[in-house]
């Protein structure tokens, strides 16, 4: 019940702030847009070409309201609405990630939502910040510098300075994710996620540095990452460890990338491309490359992923940042039930009914049956008071 005190104090001692009122943790309009005038025009260039991709890719998935009508006159649907307000939970700590804020707060807008509020754990240096420059692409209402299991409780509860969103979206560490499950049912969310992780299918004929290469890009997100190789060719799978073991020195991030592939990363040899799917589909990866020569074919047998990333030049990082879908994706198997994060996530659906009289009357003696048959009498009365007598 501290509300914006107990912001500034977690943030403070947490992320080695020294803010003393929320005003030190907002980043105004005029910072965002000033953020996004400081970059270079390169940086600007390609962050501008990703939200247009973003943009164009989400439009395609706006759901629009429906009815139909029946003989007697009744009319039956639904109405999609966009949320009015959600926090969007952009991560910082490790890394900046511009690419995030794009991938969260662009469907959002897509989808009707009038205000975005951001949360990103990074202080505002009002020069080279492009995650700030990315808020001012996407469109975010509202901007704050806080992070952590702190950001996810002002926006399910509401402080002082910032308002009660509706849903909350966007991955975190594992402080965000406990958080987001605590809240849960308080304010929406869109999904749990961990660590990320990659699952390539490969036939054995792509070239093995480009494989490696994937495998890494996953494995330097976290120690945490997961990154698994299948493939049918076990000469292949030779192949590939001889790549990872020669490329890995030259990789600025190698220490990292070497733990998670010691403890998390594996190579597993199947007998053909079918029992790779199944495989697959039993791990229900983030992100899925099917690296073969018919990739549609086999796309028919793959029922689990967040994101699946057809033929070898597909690399999974084009999606982290610019092809277009969103790279908020679920995780730890949990593809087996959630979906890629999309504007559906920020639009919700209300039922229509609309009975004519006589639809009424049709409907009034099957509701009232099955009233009395639950012993809910006046639930049958209120039916039956408009039958025609």
């Amino acid at each position: 019940g501290r509300g914006d005190a107990a912001v500034i104090e977690y943030t403070n001692r947490f992320d080695q702030f020294a803010a003393e009122s929320m005003e030190d943790l907002l980043v105004s309009q005029e910072q965002m847009q000033e953020a996004l005038s400081n970059i270079s025009s390169d940086q600007r260039d390609a962050l501008s070409h990703a939200a247009d991709r973003i943009r164009r890719y989400h439009e395609k998935q706006k759901q629009d309201s429906w009815t139909y009508k029946e003989p007697d006159g009744s009319i039956y649907g639904q109405k999609i609405s966009p949320l009015q307000r959600v926090g969007v939970y952009v991560p910082g700590g490790k890394a900046n990630y511009p690419s995030s804020m794009l991938m969260l707060a662009i469907p959002a807008r897509v989808a009707g939502v009038k205000e975005v509020v951001a949360t990103v754990p990074t202080a505002y240096d009002g020069k080279n910040n492009l995650v700030f420059a990315a808020a001012a692409l996407a469109g975010v209402t509202q901007l704050y510098t806080i992070g952590g299991a702190q950001a996810i409780a002002a926006l399910a509860f509401g402080t002082e300075s910032i308002a009660a969103v509706d849903k909350i979206a966007g991955p975190g560490n594992i402080y965000v994710t406990v958080a987001k499950k605590l809240v849960f049912g308080e304010v929406g969310i869109d999904m749990i996620a961990g660590p990320s992780e990659l699952t390539i299918i490969c036939d054995g004929k792509t070239h093995p540095d480009w494989v490696a290469m994937d495998l890494f890009s996953q494995a330097e997100h976290d120690e945490q990452a997961q990154s698994i190789l299948i493939s049918p060719d076990i000469e292949f799978l030779s192949a590939v460890k001889s790549s990872v073991d020669r490329l890995l020195p030259d990789m600025e991030r190698r220490a990292i990338i070497s733990e998670s592939l010691n403890k998390r990363g594996i190579f597993i040899h199947v007998e053909n491309l079918q029992q790779a799917a199944s495989v697959s589909n039993f791990i229900a990866p983030e992100h899925l490359e099917i690296s073969v020569e018919q990739p549609e074919e086999l796309l028919e047998l793959i029922d689990n992923a967040g994101a699946i990333f057809m033929g070898r030049y597909s690399a999974e990082a084009l999606g982290d940042y610019c092809a277009g879908p969103s790279h908020v994706l679920p995780t730890s198997g949990t593809a087996k039930f959630f979906s890629a994060l999309g504007v559906y996530d920020f639009q919700k659906r209300s039922s229509i009914i609309s009975c004519s009289e006589s639809g009424a009357n049709t409907l009034a003696n099957t509701a009232a049956k099955i009233a009395r048959e639950e012993h809910l009498q006046a639930h049958a009365l209120s039916a039956e008071y408009r039958l025609k007598k």
